[in-house]
């Protein structure tokens, strides 16, 4: 049995109720839709005038009274964001696709970024209405503060949060600026806000990890403790490869997050999403919770994966797992040596 959680049961605020729209928040996010199509902006929208949740947002931003270190970070987030970025030059550097990923890889090293990745950019990752006239995304992964992290829904946390999207946009902009100077136009996509592109899709294709059954990625060395940028560009990078780790199967088997979550928005079972069979959070489940508490992040702070240190071992041992039972199968003659 798991412990009682703390935060349940949960009543939503009538206010913030009353000011959702008639349309809720999973249909337009796709749920139960069979063909594959572009998202709509549901949440985290730049313009709340003209966004279906505007009025729920504005509420949100209005429930918390910000402390000394989230009035800071607020204020430095702006700072990073209109700090301009460099003319694209005009002689372009070539470079081979192997040779541009290395030196990408080497540029983020020196810099404040635990992980980079590049992958082909889909059509199907880009907002409603949104052109992306670009071939590849770059996507950056900053670390969380984990004894910050886990004090979720606690302002602690959520300061963190702030914090590690500004390293995230930070990082970027540095990222889409040693571009454009090359002579390769570049554009750094930042959150939590919506921008062009969906974040978790590209970040999953170049090998950060795997989706969680908190919607959130796990990678095998942070957990879903760490936050998300992208540059989009048509420099010509060598994708970095897709990896598994037997996470989506460990999810499967794992209720810490379901048992943890206020408002029961994480289901046991994967869902159908704009065309794709995978873990979806309910939306109109969390999203009055989340709202309340200037973002929860509850979820990512249970999971086991994002503890310091367990992760490693535990994808080892789900290596292990995975090479026994290939090992049993090709004994029982149902899977090729």
């Amino acid at each position: 049995m798991p412990d009682r959680n703390p935060h349940r049961p949960f009543t939503p605020d009538p206010e913030f109720m009353s000011l959702l729209p008639e349309q809720w928040g999973n249909p337009v996010n796709g749920l139960g839709e069979s063909e594959v199509r572009r998202p709509d902006v549901v949440w985290w929208a730049t313009d709340v005038e003209k966004a279906p949740f505007g009025a729920a947002q504005k509420w949100f931003y209005t429930k918390e009274v910000p402390g000394p270190e989230l009035i800071k970070e607020r204020a430095k987030r702006q700072e990073i964001l209109a700090t301009p970025l460099p003319e694209v030059a005009d002689n372009r550097q070539d470079r081979s696709p192997a040779d541009w990923t290395l030196a990408l890889e080497r540029f983020v090293a020196a810099g404040d970024c635990e992980r980079v990745g590049v992958t082909r950019m889909q059509p199907e990752w880009a907002y409603q209405g949104t052109d992306v006239p670009f071939t590849n995304v770059i996507m950056l992964a900053v670390q969380h503060d984990y004894d910050k992290l886990k004090s979720a829904p606690d302002q602690v946390c959520g300061t963190d949060v702030s914090r590690q999207y500004n390293r995230a946009a930070s990082v970027a902009k540095q990222v889409a600026g040693w571009l454009r100077q090359q002579g390769w136009d570049a554009k750094p996509v930042t959150g939590p806000m919506v921008g062009d592109i969906l974040l978790i899709p590209p970040a999953l294709e170049c090998g950060f990890g795997e989706l969680g059954k908190h919607g959130s990625i796990i990678n095998p060395e942070f957990g879903s403790a760490f936050r998300l940028a992208a540059v989009l560009t048509d420099a010509p990078f060598e994708p970095t490869p897709k990896r598994e780790f037997g996470i989506d199967d460990f999810c499967s088997r794992c209720r810490v997050c379901e048992d943890a979550c206020p408002p029961f928005a994480i289901t046991a079972e994967k869902q159908l999403v704009r065309g794709t069979n995978k873990w979806y959070v309910d939306f109109d489940k969390c999203i009055p919770y989340f709202a309340e508490t200037s973002g929860c992040a509850i979820c990512i702070a249970v999971c086991p994966w994002s503890r310091p240190g367990v992760g490693p071992n535990l994808a080892v041992k789900l290596a292990r797992r995975a090479e026994r039972k290939r090992a049993e199968q090709v004994f029982e003659g149902t899977e090729q040596p």
